[in-house]
């Protein structure tokens, strides 16, 4: 098994000038990038390049980039690559907390997750995943000392929340299993 590759996507390529604002600009923007992600069917993640991009406020944020991730939640991800400064995070930031979807961010060789927190119950299991490219729920049954169904029930969880992404695999034991994946 191996990681998820990544297709990049430059925001900055699919907006008219440097500055995203308000939400008409931003649902011009976000046909476009369904188009792109449409156009790129075999791509699972996406990773959204922020250079060229000076400023965006929380309305072109919410209907260009978090409206994206959200409707295709549970079937392709998407993470946050070459944040140009803090601002444009933290618009983002808001915007993923309003809609109540997580985002990936890629910073400086470190990953962290915006927007919605996961409960005190899931936190653990989300880490867990997060330190390496893709988990199973026995890999965290036995790593993380909690029976098969709880990890089980925790890594669906983060995956209807749009914290991870799965895939479906045969199992050795004939049945099938789900490998969960961080989205990065």
């Amino acid at each position: 098994m191996k990681q998820l590759e990544g297709q990049f996507l430059p925001l900055g390529k699919f907006m008219d000038r440097p500055e995203g604002w308000g939400r008409q600009q931003g649902r011009t923007v976000y046909q476009r990038l369904l188009q792109f992600v449409e156009e790129n069917p075999g791509s699972v993640i996406f990773l959204i390049s922020l250079t060229g991009v000076q400023r965006m406020d929380i309305s072109f944020a919410s209907e260009a980039i978090v409206e994206l991730v959200l409707r295709f939640r549970r079937s392709k991800g998407f993470s946050i690559i070459d944040p140009v400064n803090a601002d444009l995070t933290e618009n983002i930031d808001a915007a993923c907390l309003k809609k109540n979807q997580p985002i990936t961010v890629l910073e400086n060789q470190q990953i962290k997750m915006i927007g919605p927190k996961p409960s005190e119950g899931t936190r653990e299991a989300l880490e867990f995943v997060m330190d390496r490219p893709y988990a199973r729920a026995s890999d965290l049954a036995t790593e993380g000392g909690v029976s098969l169904n709880n990890a089980s029930m925790k890594l669906k969880k983060l995956w209807d929340q749009g914290f991870l992404l799965r895939q479906e695999k045969a199992s050795d034991s004939g049945g099938v299993e789900f490998i969960y994946y961080r989205i990065s």
